[in-house]
């Protein structure tokens, strides 16, 4: 039996049984501590802070886990925070495989599991935010923080910053591969925690790299290190699609043999590939190609990941992303270029940047040597392919007119790459900013609030200057809380005035979703009898009280992007009918824009909550429509990819759709779910199950979710589609109702199309001689108006009729058809046959 950390490293034990006792679980599970990691546990065990700073492949996860051991023999609660959830959840199962389910917990922000575990894994604004709640007393003795170059974002730095600032009982270790000149830090670390602050930076490298700067095509290189035994390759780009781009056109060079296939094929077995994208994905992994960025789902993801690490993929088309701590193995980075477009501008990357990709070369363990391959860019390759072909010819070659970097580009060279292999990461820049819902978790601590307040803003990392401003900020922030009554200041006591808050603060406030106390204002506001009053929704309760949800998540951007694109292609399409010309277009086309409904409602309600509650403007309302949107049109997950384009960003969509499930679940109040609102949220959670069952179900399997390395990479298959029969008979009636909708637009090829076997034509003539339209409204959609009869599923099928909704209200138009149970099961949704239009 292999040796049970806890065992090794017991409660109670002391410094040199701590050390001996960690060595030897190590040494037991096959690793031999490079001399920076020995180092690293001797400070641990002593007590001192540890700040890590040491290359990509020296082993900081070992460190980080010996920390965790250590806290906990201690008797000490220990978190470890990251920038990514997917870097949070990752450690979370690496952790409770070491150490039990029973003492790892998660929070991320919108997922919580075993949150009183001893060690917590959480996203930095987690233990920042616990942090200003509670102060130098908070219940936490040790603090691990990954990527601590975080430090330097300018959005995010203030989540790594505050915790160092206010947590003095706790031991800390930084760790990162870049961190650059950290002794201003580390020197305040000391300072406030009062322990020793152990610097372990400049250590070589168990695994060199080797760097080089290609003038061949990237396809020519690629093949040359193919052919000398460079591979897997990971390719870097700097767009999810170029990528993808990439791995297309290497498909058509040779990239693995017959039996490398044949191996491939055989650990893929009978993985679903069921979208799109993961078509085009199954075609490249066969071929020895894989794809990796943060737009896929994530079991393509895994996948790929899975197939890597076992040496099946010999090239990999990613992104920069690949430098957050993700476990792919790789022998060789191909940087396909030195610039970058940052969100705001084009660039070229920082020496922090560059390192944090090159350093993923090299696998200990498994190579002698990384290899680090730079591409010069197209106008210099194609330069050289031209004095290639001139040869030693001085005439052809004084011929040449080299070509030169477009005007406006970001240009890089043989100079650029020297000067980045070279370069020390540049030092971090602290990035503290202060917002109304910081403010009001510092005074929610209680105590002497204004020194508190002071503290933070007077006694950090930053400069002298900053520090002002950050005060001139605090005292406006105060002055907004104390005009609306959030905060009041008692000078009824003999002593100094204190400072109190007016309202209670839920125990998670400003740690899960921000804006959820105002949604459940807004949701009051809402009748859950649809025949509402004009002004408080649309009619249709259960999507109401989703648009109110989905207004305080976060922009999917590519979503409303493509949205807003079709809605303006629709919108030019009717204006041209109508006759408008081009300039009357163009102005008209200036307010087309993505669906937001409840728009006005929710702008009305969002100020006069902000009126007693100001902090909530530090968080942006953003009204869209796509849950909402999938559910109107009766669209599966594919038809929406299909719909708006979305193929790259597959897994975006599905996270959204994921977060605002949840969102959907938590927030709202049993009194407010109605039995439509229930179908809805039933509807949503199976439609994420059936895609991608991990983001559902990934926290019910914790007690062994380490898959031995032998176990197949197919995961397990998303429960029946049958098994949830609410969400089932959703996926059925939104099936009916695309036909209602379709009919109501007379669009008859699209319906034949969906049934050939009706004569959807004559029937919708027959229709539309007795009625003038065909109803879509929220009554049009009722359960009432659909009927399923299960009782035939012995055969396999259930019958089912659509009521359609007239104008009259004479309800004597039926849409009629049949269930098939199993190719249901085999699709993941409902699959609908309609066999009659038919009049009463």
């Amino acid at each position: 039996m292999p040796l049970n950390l806890l065992d090794a490293v017991p409660m109670g034990a002391g410094e040199d049984d701590a050390y001996l006792g960690f060595v030897e679980w190590a040494a037991d599970r096959g690793f031999d501590l490079y001399p920076a990691q020995d180092e690293a546990v001797i400070e641990l065990v002593s007590g001192s802070n540890v700040i890590l700073s040491t290359p990509t492949g020296t082993g900081k996860s070992l460190v980080a886990i010996a920390a965790h051991a250590i806290a906990l023999s201690r008797g000490g609660r220990t978190y470890y925070t990251a920038p990514i959830k997917a870097l949070v959840s990752e450690k979370f199962f690496a952790l409770v495989d070491v150490f039990g389910a029973e003492n790892v917990g998660m929070v991320t922000g919108d997922s919580s599991v075993n949150p009183d575990a001893p060690i917590v894994c959480c996203t930095a604004e987690i233990l920042a935010n616990l942090a200003l709640r509670q102060g130098p007393s908070a219940p936490v003795d040790q603090v691990v923080m990954d990527e601590f170059h975080y430090y330097g974002e300018p959005d995010r730095g203030w989540a790594w910053q505050v915790p160092l600032l206010l947590l003095h009982r706790a031991q800390f270790v930084l760790m990162s591969a870049t961190l650059g000149d950290v002794t201003d830090i580390a020197d305040d670390l000391s300072r406030r925690t009062g322990r020793p602050t152990a610097r372990i930076t400049g250590v070589e490298r168990p695994v060199p790299l080797h760097f080089s700067y290609a003038r061949t095509p990237v396809h020519e290189t690629v093949e040359e290190l193919l052919q000398t035994g460079q591979a897997p390759v990971y390719i870097v780009h700097f767009s999810q699609a170029a990528a993808m781009e990439r791995a297309q056109a290497l498909s058509s060079i040779r990239i693995v043999s017959r039996e490398q296939r044949d191996a491939i094929a055989d650990a893929i077995g009978g993985f679903r590939f069921t979208t799109a994208f993961g078509r085009t994905l199954s075609r490249y992994v066969r071929a020895g190609i894989g794809v990796h960025h943060a737009g896929m789902l994530p079991r393509y993801r895994r996948l790929v990941e899975t197939l890597a690490q076992r040496g099946l993929l010999r090239v990999i088309c990613g992104t920069d992303t690949l430098g957050v701590g993700i476990n792919v193995p790789i022998r060789t980075v191909l940087i396909t270029a030195l610039s970058k477009f940052d969100g705001t501008r084009m660039r070229q990357l920082t020496a922090r940047e560059f390192h944090q990709v090159a350093g993923r070369a090299g696998r200990a363990g498994f190579d002698t040597a990384g290899t680090v391959v730079v591409m010069a860019p197209e106008w210099e390759i194609e330069n050289e392919a031209a004095l290639r072909k001139a040869g030693d010819d001085a005439a052809k070659r004084k011929k040449i007119v080299r070509k030169k970097a477009p005007t406006g580009v970001v240009n890089w060279g043989l100079g650029s790459f020297e000067r980045l292999v070279d370069a020390e990461p540049e030092p971090l820049v602290p990035q503290l900013s202060l917002t109304a819902a910081m403010l009001i978790n510092v005074i929610a601590r209680g105590g002497d609030v204004f020194e508190n307040v002071r503290s933070l803003v007077f006694d950090n990392h930053e400069p002298r200057a900053r520090r002002y401003a950050l005060a001139r900020r605090a005292i406006a922030i105060f002055s907004t809380l104390l005009a609306a009554d959030v905060v009041e200041i008692d000078r009824s006591g003999a002593g100094a005035a204190s400072i109190r808050l007016t309202v209670d603060l839920q125990p998670n406030f400003a740690l899960n979703q921000p804006l959820s106390p105002f949604a459940l204002a807004a949701i009051e506001l809402l009748d859950p009898d649809d025949a509402a009053p004009a002004g408080t929704g649309t009619g249709h309760y259960a999507l109401d009280v989703v648009s109110v949800i989905e207004s305080t998540l976060d922009d999917p951007r590519p979503v409303l992007s493509q949205q807003e694109f079709k809605a303006r292609g629709e919108a030019v399409a009717a204006m041209k009918a109508e006759g408008l010309d081009y300039d009357e277009r163009m102005e008209a086309l200036e307010e087309v824009t993505y669906p937001k409904p409840l728009e006005e409602l929710l702008a009305q309600s969002y100020e006069v909550f902000a009126s007693s509650q100001p902090w909530v403007r530090d968080f942006e309302l953003s009204p869209k429509s796509v849950v909402r949107d999938m559910f109107e049109r009766a669209l599966s997950f594919g038809e929406l990819i299909s719909l708006y384009q979305l193929a790259r960003s597959e897994g975006l969509v599905l996270r959204y759709l994921s977060d605002a499930y949840r969102a959907i679940r938590q927030t709202v109040p049993a009194e407010a779910q109605t039995p439509d609102l229930l179908d809805v949220i039933a509807w949503l959670g199976e439609l994420v199950r059936q895609v991608d069952s991990s983001l559902v179900d990934e926290w019910e399997a914790l007690v062994n979710p380490a898959a031995a390395s032998d176990e197949p990479v197919v995961p397990p298959a998303p429960p029946s589609v049958l098994t949830n029969r609410r969400a089932f008979g959703v996926l059925v009636r939104n099936e009916l109702f695309r036909r209602v909708q379709l009919a109501a637009l007379q669009k008859d090829d699209e319906l034949e199309a969906l049934d050939p076997d009706v004569d959807w034509p004559a029937a919708l003539d027959a229709y539309f001689e007795e009625h003038d339209e065909m109803l879509t409204g929220g009554s049009a959609r009722s359960p009432r108006l659909v009927a399923i009869d299960e009782t035939p599923a012995s055969a396999g099928v259930w019958r089912v009729e659509q009521t359609i909704d007239d104008p009259a209200g004479d309800h004597d138009w039926r849409i009629r058809g049949e269930v098939d149970l199993a190719a249901s099961e085999e699709a993941g949704t409902a699959v609908v046959r309609i066999t009659e239009v038919v009049r009463l």
